[in-house]
């Protein structure tokens, strides 16, 4: 999990903010021509803070599925080491949880245009993966109507290393860019572990209060997956530690280098009406 967020307002304080980098400029493959590898090149979405949130200690975002309706009640996405109850033991899947927790909705260039409310906790755990995922007293259309704002759609299937990405924080209104650097078998920290997190390339260097900001492919405009921690100090798997540990057990520890929890399996595991369903076909996330 990311630091805590006195540590990184006095990291700040003491170091100034860093600029977020500027996207590498495309290169073209094989050889080809400029003007060849120019038109096959995906177009790039403008990535901001529209849609984007500020919870009282991490990020988030306002998220719909590739199935959702504009009359579905609309969801926040962030991790579940953000829950406001404490974070969920090992093994701990949290279910409908009462919740009626505040959400600062941010515009395009990052002001606050208004507050959101939970109705509920839909999911949350830090088993396999780090999510909650709230239900909001608002639909997707009232958002739209009130404030001009349209939620980020999830992107159904698996990422792909070497995509570019964008981590945007709602706390800090802050967006890093990036690419995927690649996928950790299994991602330890402390007594947490998760499964094919995604590895940055190291010009994502996040902070405390960027937990639960949604990664963002450029070309797609999607959200691909849900940051959520790094290693800070270099110490092997623990707290704000985490270390890499591949099929064969072999530890990899790499300091100053951040990871986010893949979103691609969450769609399939709400139906109709943004309805959980842990049973539904397809759905892999851990259950109760």
């Amino acid at each position: 999990m990311k630091k805590p967020l006195l540590a990184a307002l006095a990291t700040l304080v003491i170091t100034g903010a860093v600029a977020a980098p500027a996207a590498a400029a495309p290169q073209a493959p094989g050889g080809a021509p400029a003007a060849r590898a120019k038109a096959a090149a995906p177009a790039i979405q403008a990535v901001d803070f529209a849609g984007t949130v500020a919870l009282s200690n991490c990020s988030g975002s306002v998220v719909r599925f590739p199935a959702s309706v504009d009359s579905d009640p609309a969801l926040v996405l962030t991790n579940g080491h953000c829950l406001e109850t404490g974070f969920p033991d090992p093994g701990e899947v949290v279910v409908d949880q009462a919740s009626s927790r505040s959400f600062g909705l941010l515009n395009s260039s990052g002001s606050q245009v208004g507050t959101l409310r939970a109705s509920k906790v839909a999911y949350s755990t830090m088993t396999d993966t780090d999510v909650t995922i709230y239900q909001l007293t608002r639909t997707y259309a009232q958002i739209r109507s009130t404030y001009g704002i349209n939620a980020l759609t999830v992107n159904n299937t698996h990422p792909v290393a070497g995509t570019s990405i964008k981590v945007v924080s709602g706390y800090w209104k802050r967006i890093y860019t990036c690419a995927v650097d690649g996928f950790v078998y299994r991602l330890k920290e402390g007594a947490w572990t998760w499964k094919d997190s995604v590895r940055y390339t190291s010009a994502c260097n996040t902070i405390g209060g960027t937990s639960g900001s949604p990664v963002v492919d450029t070309a797609t405009g999607r959200v691909v997956a849900v940051n959520n921690t790094g290693n800070e100090d270099g110490r092997r798997c623990t707290d704000n530690n985490p270390c890499e540990v591949d099929a064969n057990g072999t530890v990899t520890v790499r300091q100053g280098i951040n990871y986010a929890q893949e979103t691609y399996q969450i769609p399939a595991c709400f139906g109709a009406g943004n309805r959980l369903d842990l049973s539904a076909s397809g759905c892999t996330l851990p259950r109760p």
